[in-house]
């Protein structure tokens, strides 16, 4: 059985970004405008980057467990260069985070609990049934990596 750590990353957030689309996530019409946090100089280049945000939540949620709000800011965040003193990290920003989280609930792939965010049943079968079809493009480019199946 392949699951989300035996993939590649990158591949599997792109695949899913595209099947979160179609499940009711939106995104909001300041998401074009606002930086995703104090330590980003500029908003993202990407015009798609909403729904890729939201199918990294989904991955760290299944691959780290209960997530809260803040854990997913610090997450996110990045280092900020202040002048002559040395860089310090910052969250970002909890909007696009909080956001993302409230979307993926209404669309019941995340639930709330007391620890935490978690993925739910529809979720984990996203990101398994995600992480398969990304597994099957990576066998045809290798063959030899069929074995690990």
């Amino acid at each position: 059985m392949v699951n989300v750590n035996d993939v590649p990353s990158s591949r599997l957030i792109a695949l899913v970004a595209e099947q979160v689309k179609g499940i009711g996530v939106q995104e909001p019409q300041w998401a074009r405008f606002v930086k995703t946090g104090s330590h980003a100089e500029r908003p993202p280049a990407d015009p798609a980057w909403w729904y890729t945000r939201a199918a990294s939540v989904l991955r760290k949620l299944y691959v780290h467990g209960p997530l809260g709000l803040s854990d997913l800011e610090r997450a996110y965040g990045g280092t900020k260069a202040l002048h002559y003193y040395p860089k310090h990290h910052r969250d970002a920003g909890g909007s696009s985070v909080r956001v993302v989280l409230k979307q993926l609930e209404q669309a019941e792939l995340v639930s709330k609990t007391p620890k935490g965010r978690i993925l739910t049943p529809k979720g984990r079968a996203l990101l398994d049934k995600a992480s398969k079809e990304v597994f099957a493009k990576v066998v045809e480019a290798d063959k030899e990596l069929a074995r690990y199946a």
